[in-house]
């Protein structure tokens, strides 16, 4: 199936009505279906520090390099060249945007001891220096950052509502799509605690620090006219600007493939029915400490790179360096793979981020290098950046999140010796299609890898424990042997093996003696019987001459007989009269 026939699930849906104005924000127009709506006032609200300006900065850039559209940021706190120093991090050119007339940064001072209250107050100066500034360029898009200080010297609600209709009925005049920016108050999304009622959509930015952590979330609070995501998004602030992952609106509407691709162990493929995993399939090596999981996760990515596919690994307690020679010690050369650039390392302490970090940036690495196999060892490293049901959580969106896009993905799970073998630490085992479980024997005296397919759906698996070892030249499964005794393995095994030779041999030694009895007889058989018959020729010799005496002895009798009787009639002398004519 080609990534053209298959839908894809963060593809904003396309609804009729309100018209939208793509952000090109990534993540943001999937959860707004579509953009924010076009013509009309967004309120973008949030604590110091949630990255309000950023976002609306990133609204103006984009529109300006991907859309066609230019935009004008109105600024009341930052000049123009503090905020291109500001957003020059994000990889934003703002001073060449300018040059070439797709962005206009204006200025606002505003100075509260100069502004004097009265029923007369109005916006008639703000309005006409933005117009100019809209008209200046054709701008499309218009940023006002931040409300407050706009408004800080007005305490009279009436008038600062009216002022603030005036204000969205203005820009919404003059067709622009724009962003107005706002400090969170104490319980109302903003100081003020109206500006929420007289915008068409308000989007609110939270930053939060649980147990040393911090986690930048994004919501729609309201959305006129619009269906939209109603979960907290997280979303990510770095050098490659603003991104949200929708990850929690994905369904289980994917396509799935019949592909088979190989675990790396040719033994282990045929324990899978000959063929090894689903392509696009979720599996879990799940297992106690040093019982070879990240041995055999090394192995699945060494023959996807061999098959020119480009991997990833995520690493959470390991450098990758120190993977790459730990693994040189069992055959597996990942650096060569590395330089080719089909294997690319993530490493990160998971309490470096918060959970949602963790799937955003995972998220934007997969779509950035077009991972086709990803690995993360081990995923149980999650709990100690939140709570088993958080942990869990953010596992599932991420196996939904791989599995749409048809990412083979393996990871590796550290059990504790305490807990049922057949249970994940982090509880994913259900949405897992193929599960196995490696365990450490501990019998005379040593310990022994074994290893068993706990689960893999829609395939013929074996059932059998397997041994393996880990050798010079890779991953090696061995037979196990099953007697009345149970299962034994390592030395315990090899010993019986001698025994079991021993036993051969004396068995061997026993048919081969009485093969040569046998031999023995049926020679003493044969030389009877050749005997038998010289003695029985020799009779038959004697009979037959005794016969053949008997047979002429008889005939010299009868002969005598009818000579005597021709003497008596006188018909001696014609003989041949009686010969012709025969005895009368």
């Amino acid at each position: 199936m080609t990534s053209n026939s298959r839908k894809n699930p963060l593809q904003p849906p396309q609804l009729a009505g309100l018209e939208k104005c793509p952000s090109g924000i990534s993540g943001l127009d999937q959860i707004t279906g579509g953009g924010l709506p076009r013509g009309r006032t967004t309120l973008v609200c949030g604590g110091s520090g949630s990255g309000k300006t950023l976002l609306g900065m990133e609204f103006l850039v984009k529109g300006a390099t991907k859309f066609g559209e230019a935009g004008v940021f109105m600024c009341f706190e930052e000049n123009a060249e503090e905020l291109a120093q500001n957003v020059a991090s994000l990889g934003f050119d703002v001073n060449g945007l300018i040059t070439s007339k797709q962005l206009v940064i204006d200025y606002v001072r505003i100075e509260r001891s100069e502004i004097e209250e009265t029923g007369e107050y109005d916006l008639e100066g703000l309005f006409i220096r933005l117009g100019l500034a809209i008209d200046s360029i054709g701008a499309k898009r218009v940023v006002l950052d931040t409300i407050e200080t706009l408004f800080a010297a007005l305490a009279n609600a009436g008038i600062l509502r009216a002022e603030l209709r005036r204000l969205f009925r203005w820009l919404k005049d003059k067709g622009v799509t724009a962003i107005v920016t706002g400090e969170r108050g104490e319980g109302t999304f903003t100081r003020h605690g109206l500006e929420e009622y007289v915008s068409d959509c308000v989007l609110l930015l939270d930053q939060r620090v649980v147990e040393n952590i911090a986690t930048r979330r994004l919501r729609i609070v309201k959305y006129r006219g619009s269906a939209h995501g109603t979960n907290e998004y997280p979303f990510l602030l770095d050098e490659q600007g603003f991104t949200v992952v929708p990850l929690t609106a994905i369904g289980l509407q994917y396509a799935v493939s019949t592909d088979f691709i190989s675990t790396g162990v040719a033994k282990l493929d045929a324990m899978l029915g000959g063929h090894g995993y689903y392509r696009g399939g979720s599996l879990l090596l799940s297992g106690t400490a040093g019982s070879g999981k990240t041995s055999l996760a090394a192995h699945f990515l060494d023959a996807a790179c061999r098959r020119g596919e480009r991997c990833l690994f995520f690493a959470f307690e390991e450098s990758p360096d120190q993977i790459m020679r730990n693994m040189r010690s069992i055959g597996l050369d990942l650096r060569q793979w590395l330089d080719k650039g089909l294997l690319r390392f993530h490493a990160s302490r998971p309490s470096t981020f918060g959970l949602e970090m963790h799937l955003t940036a995972i998220h934007r690495a997969t779509e950035q290098f077009q991972a086709q196999v990803v690995v993360f060892d081990p995923i149980s490293s999650f709990e100690s950046a939140g709570s088993f049901p958080e942990a869990r959580a953010m596992l599932m969106r991420l196996v939904d999140f791989l599995k749409s896009r048809q990412i083979t993905s393996l990871f590796t799970s550290l059990t504790s010796g305490g807990n049922p073998s057949e249970q994940s630490e982090v509880g994913i085992s259900s949405l897992i299609d193929t599960w196995l479980l490696l365990r450490n024997l501990e019998q005379s005296g040593e310990r022994t890898r074994l290893l068993y397919i706990l689960k893999a759906c829609g395939m013929a698996h074996s059932n059998q424990v397997r041994e393996f070892i880990l050798t010079d030249h890779g991953v090696d499964l061995l037979e196990v042997y099953v007697g009345p005794g149970g299962i034994l393995t390592g030395s315990a095994k090899a010993e019986q093996d001698r025994l079991d030779s021993a036993a051969n041999l004396i068995r061997r030694r026993d048919a081969e003696r009485k093969r040569l009895v046998i031999e023995h007889k049926q020679k003493a058989l044969e030389a009877k019987i050749a005997e038998l018959k010289a003695e029985f020729e020799l009779e038959r010799r004697e009979m037959e001459e005794t016969i053949a005496e008997t047979e002429s002895s008889a005939q010299s009798l009868i002969a005598g007989r009818i000579e005597a009787g021709q003497r008596r009639e006188g018909t001696t002398a014609a003989p041949d009269k009686i010969r012709k004519g025969g005895r009368k």
